[in-house]
């Protein structure tokens, strides 16, 4: 039983990965008295790396909306309203799921943009080459390669380092979410990232990104803050760019500096709101 009177936090993690991706931030999270909750997608859940690469067909046809109302019924579940952090992927169910109004403060960690947004600058297309590449694949759920890993996750290490993090954390794609994230971009009023960027009452939201990050650059970043300002909303929407970080920043040398930050903005953010 939770007994701590400050806020829980709920973390989302992103494409290829699981909860255990998460780990870091969990426990220092947990040592400074929140409550932390990780629930892995649908077809993840709490199961192992080693189980998900040996049967992965409970990923297979599951899309965007899909995970964020799973998401949506566990916090809803929970006795008052969290922190929700999302890296990547779970960045993009962030903003959704405060489109829902459904926490006190959000932070994207190298967030996926939500429809409409179309900044697609080419290292992010190149990561999804493997899944884009065969529409045919649409509801399946494809390894990714060490190459593609070193790629995505490990472009600041050698290639062995990097390897060794792949066997540590890597598992298949939900194919289909790649391909309504991309369709998405061109779409929207009608894609399945929808948010209401004028939503005049969400609470406030951060955009995180890492300087050499392939799968969401800052250019990425800024287009999606770029997108809630427009709107004129008076919704607080903040924007932080560390250096050297890549789409690894939540386990990177130094997350701790960025971890901090994100707590520390949100736990603000939560009290002043």
């Amino acid at each position: 039983m939770n007994t701590s009177t400050k806020t829980p936090i709920v973390l989302i993690h992103g494409l290829w990965m699981t909860p255990k991706s998460w780990d870091t931030w969990a426990d220092r999270f947990r040592a400074a008295g929140h409550q932390v909750i990780v629930p892995g997608w649908p077809g993840i859940d709490d199961r192992s790396v080693e189980d998900i690469r040996r049967n992965p067909e409970a990923l297979k046809g599951i899309g965007i909306r899909d995970i964020v109302d799973h998401y949506e019924r566990i916090i809803r579940a929970l006795p008052e309203k969290p922190i929700i952090m999302g890296h990547s992927f779970g960045g993009l169910f962030t903003q959704m799921l405060a489109d829902r109004g459904l926490g006190v403060a959000y932070v994207g960690v190298t967030p996926g943009q939500p429809a409409g947004i179309t900044t697609l600058p080419l290292s992010t297309l190149w990561t999804g080459t493997p899944i884009l590449s065969n529409p045919f694949g649409r509801n399946g759920a494809k390894p990714l390669s060490k190459r593609h890993f070193h790629f995505t996750f490990g472009n600041d290490l050698p290639r062995a380092a990097s390897d060794e993090l792949w066997e540590q954390y890597a598992v298949n794609s939900y194919n289909r979410v790649f391909f309504e994230g991309v369709a998405a971009a061109f779409n929207e009023k009608g894609g399945a990232s929808h948010v209401d960027y004028g939503r005049t009452d969400r609470a406030p939201l951060l955009v995180i990104t890492g300087e050499i990050d392939h799968v969401v650059p800052p250019a990425i970043g800024r287009a999606i803050v770029k997108k809630y300002r427009s709107t004129g909303s008076p919704a607080v929407v903040d924007y932080r760019e560390f250096p050297g970080r890549t789409h690894r920043i939540v386990s990177q040398d130094g997350w701790e500096e960025v971890a901090d930050f994100a707590l520390e903005w949100a736990t603000s953010h939560a009290a002043a709101a």
